[in-house]
């Protein structure tokens, strides 16, 4: 009776060990022939649209990749795939898929969310676990100074997006004879982890040349109205005004500045493209300046898409509108986890930890290199003014494809 029972228990204690096994990230989440990688995006809540673009660009990106042949590991060629989630727009939601992908879905490739606040929430875990995350919408640049080991951005930080619009004014200054502690400054952000940083990029750069921060308007996370600050701006005449709130923040600060005929001589904001600033509001759009992590003119190439031009032109062709730079380095962040899998030659999170940091390549988006932090330090931001329903590249001036138009002429004069 005794042999009967211990034979029983080594009989379930294996069967539970191969299970334990089966399910563990170890040994997942490479399934036959294709390698799973996890995300955990916003299809509802108020980064859904910018959730969109950033699924379509991982998309786009495996769907390249698996027509070329897939990534090859260790001699056997792998087609990849996605495992997505819906976060919802809530960090604590999306904290809780990471943990889910992880520990049940067995994922060992993750890819970041969109948005500062979501991979926040998330890049603990995946530190946590030691799964490394790649990421291309996370651009808060409190993100990297935790000495997290395992998170990766293809994008440049945020306290960069703006700054172009303060060296930009500078040169128009100085072109003009202008003191810079003459040139005022207006700055409405959102107030949440993104935007905050964005700001922090403006009053460094201000403060570099002498220039006056004239308004600091910190706005509410849903940004519905921003009548109190352009009766601000009416009143104090800036020379500059500059916006970050998403998409929502840049539809509505195009929207009120046309209703309420506000004239600044330069409008810098983030978001545009995510917004269609061009496609819902038309000429009022007109003059924007426009915060982009990459242009289609921009002279950036790869193996699998070509020129940024020609990314833009598949891009348009799948999904019927024109890549925003969102979804641009999502692709991006596709073919980094490609060229790590590669060089790693293996499925092991740590030796793929080092071949990810030890990164150095070019895609149609850009030049990828991380530093120690995991920011990626070889790319620049770039500015587009709108201009006949246009997104033309105007800064940083010597990439410039199109010359400034300054001042934004009033509304009288349109």
């Amino acid at each position: 009776m005794l042999t009967s029972v211990r034979r029983i228990i080594l009989v379930l204690g294996a069967t539970l060990l191969s299970l334990a096994i089966g399910m563990s990230p170890a040994s997942a989440k490479v399934e036959g022939d294709t390698i799973v990688l996890g995300a955990a995006l916003s299809f509802t809540g108020k980064y859904k649209t910018n959730g969109k673009h950033t699924k379509n660009g991982y998309d786009l990106a495996v769907k390249r990749v698996n027509e070329m042949g897939g990534v090859k590991v260790d001699g056997k060629s792998y087609k990849l795939k996605v495992v997505y989630y819906d976060d919802e727009s809530t960090p604590t939601r999306g904290a809780q898929l990471a943990e889910r992908l992880i520990k049940q879905d067995g994922v060992k490739f993750m890819l970041g969310p969109y948005s500062s606040g979501l991979t926040k929430a998330m890049a603990p875990v995946t530190e946590k676990y030691k799964i490394p995350m790649i990421e291309g919408n996370g651009a808060s640049r409190s993100l990297f100074n935790k000495g997290y080991r395992y998170l990766f951005a293809v994008l440049s930080t945020s306290e960069q997006y703006l700054a172009e619009t303060i060296n930009l004014a500078a040169e128009q200054a100085k072109a003009q004879g202008k003191d810079l502690s003459s040139i005022k400054v207006a700055i409405a952000v959102e107030n949440d982890p993104f935007s905050q940083d964005v700001r922090a990029g403006v009053v460094d750069d201000a403060a570099k040349y002498g220039m006056k921060v004239v308004i600091d308007d910190k706005l509410p996370k849903e940004l519905n109205d921003m009548t109190a600050t352009l009766t601000k701006v009416k009143a104090l005449k800036p020379d500059v005004l500059v916006v970050s709130g998403h998409s929502k923040g840049a539809a509505t600060a195009i929207r009120q500045i046309a209703e309420q005929r506000v004239d600044v001589p330069m409008l810098g904001m983030t978001h545009c493209e995510a917004a269609d600033v061009t496609g819902k509001f038309g000429g009022q759009a007109e003059y924007t300046l426009c915060a982009t992590q990459w242009a289609e003119t921009m002279t950036y190439r790869d193996d699998y898409f070509g020129s940024a031009g020609d990314y833009a032109k598949l891009f348009e062709k799948e999904y019927e509108y024109v890549p925003p730079y969102q979804a641009a380095e999502s692709s991006a962040s596709v073919l980094v986890w490609v060229d790590a899998l590669k060089r790693a030659n293996s499925f092991e999170t740590d030796k793929l930890r080092d071949a990810i940091a030890a990164t150095d390549m070019q895609t149609f988006y850009g030049n990828v290199k991380f530093d120690d932090t995991g920011k990626n330090i070889a790319k620049p931001m770039v500015l587009r003014q709108v201009q006949g329903g246009q997104y033309n590249v105007v800064a940083p001036t010597k990439w410039a494809s199109d010359k400034l138009i300054f001042p934004r002429p009033s509304w009288s004069q349109r």
